[in-house]
């Protein structure tokens, strides 16, 4: 057994070894890593296990290959039982030792950080499986008291005339909140016998005391005006209530060299996912929801489905990350295959969600290449609807997180987040002379006023570019 295998495995019998010990190197890289003492010893039976799975492959941990460490990680990840956190020590517990003390030369070969942001379990809320979720499960936020059950068949109610019109998720968890809000502010007053004052009372609330934005606020008139009109039957019609301040917000755009900036920082599944985002200008579920059957390499394009307002539309593949993409593929293709073999899974093994119950039309679908979502997550999860257990996509929390520190790596003193990709495509396509309408019809804008907000922030909005008379001195 080589000696760094064998001190890890009998620490014990090893602590009087010099400091260049197998054992010794990893309980000081957990300390550079600033691990809780109190976790070091889980750490310690993680790396373990892993040894003793090495053990029974035939593989020494000096001879261990990456794709023996990606393989490892699967197979960890297939079990739902584990717990996210304890899937979370286990990738940690491989990198510290691999990243800190063998240093092998495939190290850069396994992307850590997208095996460790899969170990988030669905909520029932979740915003791909939630609109078929079973008929009245709503979400439930342990941080506020829950409402009380006379209030229940008016949330339903919401919920069925949110539904008939085949609205978003999204919009159906929103108009929901703060409805709900509503009837807490009432102080336990019956749905009956709420009107326009309470209604006026509840917004002025919003902008004088809790000083919320005009966009914050005008989201609650909307959810409460629709669930009095067509819940309640009873229109809200002149009403006089305090107005949040108004003040036009400009997008956050990163310059080319910014945007490159941030990309050069950011690596693996995350940097083609951010590089796809800029270069098509997709939103943050977009990407995430993106599915094999959408992606065209031979036209070089991508198809959004179910975009912003139910519509679909077609966006360009960037060259320059067509051939990336192409071997990310081919590593999920083998992930699901790998998937589809795995007898131990279980019943739904191989399998991904189908929106509108396309699984019932079609009870195979789930099962084809086509429909696999590009951006796998590492781990399978239970879906809290149906009990069934199948790999779902990845976090959207883990790819705004990848942008965000990698924008701090670039040290970008501006407000990066997800969506500044999407502004940076269409700030730059226009720059470049795109036509304006080009431009809306790639963002998916049903009026091309939303669009003009681009021409803001250029330097040259159809004019030429005004300088500054400090600038002729």
């Amino acid at each position: 057994m080589p000696k760094n295998e064998q001190a890890i495995k009998n620490p014990k019998e090893n602590a009087s070894h010099s400091t260049n010990s197998g054992w010794q190197s990893y309980l000081t890289a957990m300390l550079g890593r600033n691990v809780p003492e109190a976790s070091r010893q889980w750490y310690v039976r993680q790396l373990k296990a892993f040894i003793s799975h090495l053990k029974i492959e035939g593989t020494s941990l000096a001879a261990v290959h990456g794709d023996e460490v990606k393989s490892y990680l699967r197979l960890r990840g297939a079990d739902s039982s584990l717990e996210g956190w304890q899937f979370i020590q286990c990738v940690e517990a491989l990198e510290i030792y691999f990243a800190d003390v063998l240093q092998p030369a495939w190290l850069n070969d396994i992307d850590w950080a997208y095996f460790k942001a899969s170990s988030k379990a669905l909520d029932i809320d979740h915003p791909t499986i939630a609109r078929a979720s079973i008929h009245g499960q709503l979400r439930n936020n342990s941080r506020v008291a829950p409402l009380g059950a006379e209030y229940a068949p008016s949330i339903q109610a919401l919920v069925n005339a949110i539904r008939l019109r085949h609205f978003s998720i999204r919009t159906e968890q929103t108009y929901v909140h703060w409805v709900e809000r509503l009837f807490r502010s009432t102080k336990n007053k019956p749905v009956d016998h709420m009107g326009a004052a309470e209604v006026e009372n509840f917004l002025s609330d919003l902008a004088l005391r809790r000083n919320v934005s005009p966009s914050t606020q005008s989201l609650a008139l909307t959810s409460i005006a629709f669930f009095f009109r067509e819940v309640l039957q009873r229109p809200l019609e002149g009403m006089e209530f305090a107005r949040a301040k108004r003040s036009r917000r400009l997008p956050v755009v990163l310059s080319p060299l910014e945007m490159k900036a941030l990309l050069d920082n950011m690596s693996g599944v995350y940097l083609l996912m951010a590089g796809l985002m800029y270069g098509s200008g997709m939103r943050l579920m977009e990407c995430i929801r993106l599915r094999v059957k959408d992606v065209d390499f031979h036209y070089s394009q991508l198809t959004v489905r179910d975009g912003k307002g139910k519509k679909d539309r077609v966006v360009p593949l960037p060259q320059r990350y067509s051939k990336v993409l192409h071997a990310h593929l081919v590593g999920v293709k083998a992930l699901h295959d790998s998937d589809l073999k795995d007898e131990s899974l279980g019943e739904g093994r191989g399998e991904v969600f189908l929106p509108h119950a396309l699984d019932k039309k079609y009870p195979n679908a789930a099962k084809e290449w086509a429909w696999q979502y590009v951006f796998p997550s590492s781990r399978l999860s239970r879906d809290p609807r149906s009990g069934v257990t199948r790999r779902h996509h990845l976090h959207e929390n883990s790819l705004q997180k990848a942008i965000k520190k990698g924008a701090t790596l670039a040290a970008i003193p501006k407000q990066v987040n997800s969506h500044a990709l999407r502004h940076s495509f269409a700030t730059h396509l226009l720059e470049t002379g795109t036509d304006i309408r080009t431009v809306q019809e790639l963002l998916g804008h049903a009026d091309v006023s939303t669009t003009m907000i681009y021409t803001h922030v250029l330097n040259r909005p159809g004019m030429p570019p005004v300088q500054s008379p400090a600038d002729r001195l």
